[in-house]
């Protein structure tokens, strides 16, 4: 008896944790759906059972309707996260309100940082001041991380084009044993701007303000002509991710300043 429960145990972990993908799922994936459109991909692939558990990430920014547009065409039910950093503009999270209804998604919600992290590592709601790095990893990355727990597969609004950290993009690529899609990967500015007219989409009311990629308010600023679409984004800072897509790999983890670094508020 004792031996069968284990097994019936070691059954109902295997169903929980969902399949593992290796490096070898991705190239496969890769390889098959080469040429193939976008939106022929994501209907493809949302009718199968072979991702098991999938998601879409959002962050609601100024291109990511598209690929929310492309995903409701394939199919409505797919959940869609949101990270609300508690820092968001305003005009993010009426806009997220306006797509998910436009859109007719089901699934739709939101994590939140942790409010007793918060409390012991950013009492005060100005560590982006001093620690930008810190800062997306309690109020960004870890939300996310407790979302993803109960995924298999995600997928990216990610597009090659947007910064020189992102060239090279596959459309599909392994992290930490999930799948992660990224159809827009071989996009253009172009071909998001004729999709946005083809299917009349609304805008983020941030972009004709000057802001091409948008995030927390206090980290994001406009952009000038010819500068890096996401030039705005922790602007003197040596820093170029939220570390969802690609680590930021800190030095100070927990916060602590540098000697003689003074914090500016």
């Amino acid at each position: 008896m004792a031996e069968a429960a284990r097994k019936i145990a070691r059954e109902v972990d295997r169903i929980d944790t969902g399949p593992a993908f290796t490096q070898a799922d991705a190239d496969a994936l890769n390889a098959r759906f080469e040429g193939v459109p976008a939106p022929d991909m994501l209907r493809e692939l949302l009718a199968e059972d072979t991702l098991g558990r999938v998601g879409v990430v959002s962050s609601f920014g100024t291109e990511a309707v598209v690929l929310l547009h492309l995903i409701a065409q394939a199919n409505k039910d797919v959940p869609v996260i949101f990270v609300d950093t508690l820092k968001m503009f305003d005009e993010t999270l009426a806009y997220r309100e306006q797509v998910i209804e436009l859109l007719g998604f089901t699934n739709a919600s939101v994590v939140q940082p942790d409010p007793a992290v918060l409390a012991a590592k950013d009492e005060t709601g100005m560590r982006w001041s001093y620690d930008p790095d810190g800062c997306c990893e309690i109020r960004k990355v870890e939300p996310m991380r407790r979302a993803k727990a109960g995924l298999d597969c995600w997928i990216s609004g990610r597009k090659a084009f947007q910064s020189h950290t992102r060239q090279n993009l596959p459309r599909f690529e392994i992290e930490d044993g999930r799948m992660k899609i990224n159809p827009l990967g071989d996009w253009t500015k172009d071909d998001l701007e004729a999709w946005f007219a083809e299917h009349d989409l609304p805008r983020h009311p941030l972009e004709s303000r000057g802001y091409p990629s948008i995030g927390c308010s206090p980290c994001t600023s406009t952009v000038l002509p010819g500068e890096d679409p996401r030039a705005g984004r922790w602007r003197g800072w040596d820093k170029t991710e939220c570390g969802i897509h690609s680590p930021n790999n800190p030095e100070n983890k927990d916060g602590d300043l540098p000697p003689g670094y003074e914090p500016v508020f």
